[in-house]
C-alpha cells in the first residue's frame, strides 16, 4: 500500500508493506554515503539490513530513550558526517522510534543546510505518527521537541514485521497516537479501537492513521491552522512527560493519553477511559501539577498570555482555541493535583 503525500515539491510517499526493509533497493536511493541511524532498543538485524543496500554505509547507534534527544548526540551525528565527508548528495537514514526519527532528521536538516532524509519506523508510535510529517527535534534544558526544523523525508517505509518484537507495552505506547487522530478526525477509526481489538490489527490502524496523518500534512505542512489538531493531549502531555518521561517513568504516548483525558469534557472521558484501559493506557498520574505547569509555559504553542490547545467536544469534532494559562493551570490542578 502506499500513501502520497501532497506538499507542493515536498510531496513524499509512505510504502506501508510487510518485508519491504528485504527489499529497499526496490525503493530508495542507498547508492552513496547513508548515515543510518539506530538505538540499541532496535535488533541489529534491521540497521545491518539496511546496510547491506548502501554504497558507503555508517552505522550509529544510539542509547534508547528520550534522553538521547539531545543537543551531544545531534553534534555526534553532525561530525560524523564531517568526518566521513558527507556532501549534498548523500543521505541519513532513521532506523528506530520517535527519538531515532526526530534526532537523525534534524542531523539531516542541519548538515550543509539539508540533506536527503528516509525514515523506517520500527515502532507503532513511530509508524502511526511520527515518521510522517516532517517535524524533526532535539530536547533542550528539559524541554521537549523545542529546537528543530521542519525536514520532510524523501520516503517513508513501514514494514509490520519489525513490529514484532516489541512489548505490548510499546505497542499501547503507539497506538495512543492513533486513538488521539481517531478522537478527533475519524469516528470510524475511534469505533474500532471501541468495538475491536487494536492489537490484532496493528496495520489496519497504521495505515487509517497515516492516511489522516498524511491528509493533515498536506494540507498544513509547518502548523500554521489545520496540523495543530494533531496536538491533542500534547500540551499537558508533553508537560507531563517532562517531569515523569525523562526520568524513565512514563513514555510519549501514555503521557499523551493522560493529556486527553485532562482536557476532554465529562461525557467524552467517559467513552475515552475504557479505551485507554483496554490498551492498559495510564488514566491517572501521581506527580507535582506545579513542575507539569511550568513545563507547560515552554510550550512552544504559546501566544501572548495563552496557548494554542486542541479539544474534543464530541468524538469525531475538535476545536482550537487559545486558552488563557490561568485556565490551563487549573485544568492541570484538577486533572492531576499533588
Amino acid at each position: 500500500m502506499i500513501i502520497n503525500t501532497d506538499l507542493k515539491g515536498n510531496g513524499y510517499p509512505i510504502i506501508i508493506e510487510r518485508g519491504a526493509i528485504n527489499r529497499l533497493s526496490d525503493y530508495l536511493d542507498l547508492d552513496r554515503r547513508v548515515l543510518i541511524v539506530t538505538d540499541d532498543g532496535v535488533p541489529e538485524i534491521y540497521s545491518k539490513t539496511v546496510a547491506g543496500f548502501c554504497k558507503a554505509p555508517v552505522i550509529h547507534c544510539i542509547k534508547q530513550g528520550e534522553d538521547s534527544k539531545s543537543l551531544a548526540n545531534f553534534e555526534a551525528l553532525c561530525k560524523i558526517m564531517l568526518d566521513n565527508d558527507f556532501n549534498r548528495s548523500d543521505a541519513v537514514v532513521a532506523v528506530g522510534g520517535g527519538v531515532v526519527g526526530d534526532l537523525a532528521g534534524f542531523a539531516a536538516a542541519a548538515y550543509m543546510r539539508g540533506i536527503d532524509f528516509y525514515n523506517i519506523p520500527t515502532t507503532v508510535l513511530s509508524a502511526v505518527d511520527s515518521s510522517v510529517g516532517g517535524k524533526t527535534a532535539i530536547n533542550f534544558y528539559g524541554v521537549k521537541n523545542i529546537v528543530g526544523a521542519f525536514h520532510q523525508p524523501k520516503k517513508v517505509i513501514v514494514d509490520a514485521d519489525t513490529l514484532k518484537t516489541l512489548p505490548k507495552r510499546h505497542i499501547s505506547n503507539g497506538l495512543a497516537e492513533a486513538l488521539k487522530m481517531s478522537m478527533t478526525l475519524d469516528v470510524q477509526l475511534f469505533d474500532h479501537f471501541k468495538h475491536g481489538d487494536p492489537f490484532k490489527d496493528i496495520e489496519k490502524i497504521i495505515a487509517s492513521s497515516l492516511m489522516i496523518k498524511a491528509d493533515v500534512v498536506s494540507k498544513d505542512e509547518k502548523e500554521k491552522g489545520l496540523r495543530k489538531v494533531l496536538n491533542f493531549g500534547h500540551t499537558i502531555g508533553h508537560g507531563i512527560e517532562s517531569v515523569k518521561g525523562f526520568e524513565g517513568g512514563l513514555y510519549h504516548g501514555e503521557c499523551v493519553a493522560l493529556g486527553m483525558v485532562i482536557v476532554s469534557p465529562v461525557h467524552v472521558r467517559e467513552e475515552l477511559i475504557p479505551i485507554l484501559e483496554k490498551l492498559e493506557l495510564p488514566t491517572k498520574v501521581d506527580c507535582d501539577a506545579e513542575k507539569v505547569f511550568e513545563a507547560v509555559m515552554h510550550d512552544k504553542k504559546s501566544s501572548g498570555e495563552g496557548i494554542d490547545m486542541v479539544f474534543c467536544p464530541e468524538i469525531g469534532f475538535f476545536k482550537i482555541e487559545n486558552t488563557p494559562l490561568d485556565k490551563i493551570k487549573e485544568m492541570i490542578m484538577e486533572g492531576i493535583g499533588k
